[in-house]
């Protein structure tokens, strides 16, 4: 576990901090190569027990998760469905293909079970920040986000000789409230929950609901740094955060069991 002392009177923090000068990514560029050049670059080193935070859109633009709409066929659902929702029927064929399962269809939105258990809009498919010379094209999310997650990490602990985690994130709307958020969707080098049951708050009152979706937390905290528009930033080192460390847990973990649905 990684934490920032308190013993002395020393006040817990938390840092975040961009990582600058990092390329506009095409496929099969060496991400875990630019990022590690770009923190040697502008000085800032890495540490053991920091926090790598990785936008979801460069992690699939090195992976060619990039789809030209033109050449997608819709099927008869994906069009009823576009109909219904306002959209391009080849975004929603794209979308059932990346979904388990399509939970609400209305104007403007159509809300799914991603083939990875997550729950969020349009299967996580994205026209924004990337080039559509030549046609329209969207983005994927990668195919398996805790494995970009691995790979990542591994490389850059081989490159400083240090054990760090890294999370891939993207904006996630939220049920029952308005706005996006920074959105662990793979993790490796951390378990994404801290399970706090059994413990005791201040005043010796045992804890049994505090379960803490820490790999979240720290998403939304980069996501203050990095931006959604036009700030290039795609990368953000995270220090101080306190997280349980973990070679194999992966972001299932903070994904709500099916059984567990209080709204359907």
């Amino acid at each position: 576990m990684t934490s920032s002392s308190i013993s002395g009177g020393v006040a817990p923090s938390v840092t975040v901090t961009g990582l600058p000068g990092l390329p506009l990514f095409q496929p099969g560029d060496d991400l875990a190569g630019a990022i590690a050049d770009g923190v040697a670059a502008a000085g800032l080193g890495l540490q053991d027990g920091d926090v790598l935070v990785v936008a979801q859109k460069v992690v699939s633009k090195v992976e060619g998760r990039l789809v030209a709409l033109a050449g997608v066929e819709p099927g008869a659902s994906a069009r009823a469905a576009a109909a219904k929702a306002d959209k391009d029927p080849a975004v929603l064929q794209l979308v059932e293909q990346e979904s388990s399962e399509i939970m609400r269809v209305a104007p403007g939105v159509v809300i799914v079970r991603h083939r990875s258990g997550q729950v969020l809009a349009n299967a996580g498919i994205d026209a924004s920040n990337i080039s559509h010379e030549g046609g329209e094209r969207v983005l994927l999310w990668p195919a398996d986000p805790d494995a970009s997650a691995a790979r990542l990490r591994r490389a850059l602990e081989a490159r400083f000789g240090i054990k760090l985690a890294v999370i891939v994130s993207d904006s996630l709307g939220r049920a029952w409230r308005m706005g996006t958020t920074g959105t662990a969707i793979g993790v490796s080098g951390l378990r994404p929950i801290r399970d706090r049951r059994g413990e005791t708050d201040l005043f010796g009152r045992t804890l049994i609901a505090t379960v803490i979706g820490v790999a979240d937390e720290i998403a939304a905290a980069a996501s203050l740094v990095m931006g959604e528009a036009t700030e290039g930033l795609p990368a953000a080192i995270v220090r101080g955060a306190t997280y349980v460390r973990d070679e194999t847990a992966g972001v299932g973990e903070i994904v709500r069991p099916l059984a567990q649905d209080l709204f359907r």
